[in-house]
């Protein structure tokens, strides 16, 4: 059993990486990965020739069958539905191979990944993010290649005419989101005109829970002003901390010891072109102990925390 424990812990935050990217949720990733290890220690493994390929496979089938019964209380979400935020490292492996990899965690392709169909994301995950060969996907969902060939290239084609452009500058960046983020506990609208680019869209994620915009705010003046009014709701009596959220620069907003609301911009060009806020309570009850991960000495650094 202290084998079979340590092969799966060796290959856990694969399986995570795999289940969080198709369900953008970190509780049910979690939940799903429990799931894996259940199957795995009672599995027989003699036929197991590549233990990381399997249980990849296994996370996404089953974060598949979540994501299919999820679907239907996602189309009753009241508001722009967001995924659950991550706290992630600072450090992202720059080497071509790992690109899609930490492409895929942004808050901004979670989001165009939710408009695919469950199977074309799980084909894509397995594909385009990790990739498994069209026979290797089709032996593991259950489909003809030549299904999820058909399913791939739509998958794929569906991706690119969405994908976002990623700032690759690590330190703009983080210099621009520092910058907004003084903006807008200024009310300083000037400043935010400045950052934001023409077309910028806010999204925010309330759930019905806590009062938040029920549409996407489209347009640099809009979304300045929409800011500037929930400045003092948004930080009053609040601590902002610096963190990384999805592998990009962040903000969590705490309120004592619970976090209230994380946010999140995509930086194009030097300039925003996505504002993520996520105050629904129930996608934000993990950040704790994401943020205290370990119980360890590490906060002190806010742009580093732990990986996905």
């Amino acid at each position: 059993m202290a084998d079979r424990e340590d092969e799966f812990e060796d290959h856990r935050e694969r399986c995570f990486a795999a289940a969080y990217r198709m369900l953008g949720s970190v509780a049910d990733a979690e939940d799903t990965v429990q799931e894996v290890w259940l199957r795995w220690s009672a599995q027989d493994r003699s036929g197991v020739t590549n233990p990381e390929a399997y249980l990849v496979r296994i996370a996404t089938r089953l974060a598949l069958n979540k994501l299919r019964a999820a679907r239907a209380r996602r189309e009753s979400y009241v508001g722009p539905w967001l995924p659950e935020p991550l706290v992630t490292e600072q450090a992202v492996p720059d080497a071509a191979e790992h690109t899609l990899l930490a492409e895929s965690a942004r808050t901004a392709m979670l989001v165009v990944l939710e408009t695919l169909s469950p199977l074309e994301r799980a084909v894509f995950v397995l594909r385009e993010v990790f990739g498994d060969s069209h026979e290797e996907i089709a032996n593991s969902l259950d489909r003809s290649s030549a299904s999820v060939r058909q399913l791939s290239r739509r998958a794929r084609e569906h991706v690119r005419a969405r994908r976002p452009r990623f700032e690759t500058d690590r330190t703009t960046q983080q210099h621009v989101t520092e910058r907004f983020l003084a903006a807008c506990r200024g009310g300083d609208v000037e400043a935010l005109l400045e950052l934001l680019a023409p077309d910028v869209t806010l999204s925010a994620d309330g759930g019905g829970k806590v009062r938040s915009a029920l549409n996407p705010v489209h347009g640099s003046d809009k979304v300045a002003r929409f800011l500037n009014g929930i400045r003092r709701r948004l930080f009053f009596e609040r601590e902002l901390r610096l963190v990384t959220l999805n592998g990009e620069p962040g903000a969590l907003l705490w309120r004592g010891d619970v976090p209230a609301t994380a946010m999140t911009v995509s930086v194009v060009d030097g300039r925003i072109r996505r504002v993520f806020l996520v105050a629904n309570p129930d996608k934000l009850t993990t950040l704790s102990r994401q943020y205290y991960h370990d119980d360890t000495e590490e906060h002190d650094e806010p742009w580093n925390r732990v990986s996905p």
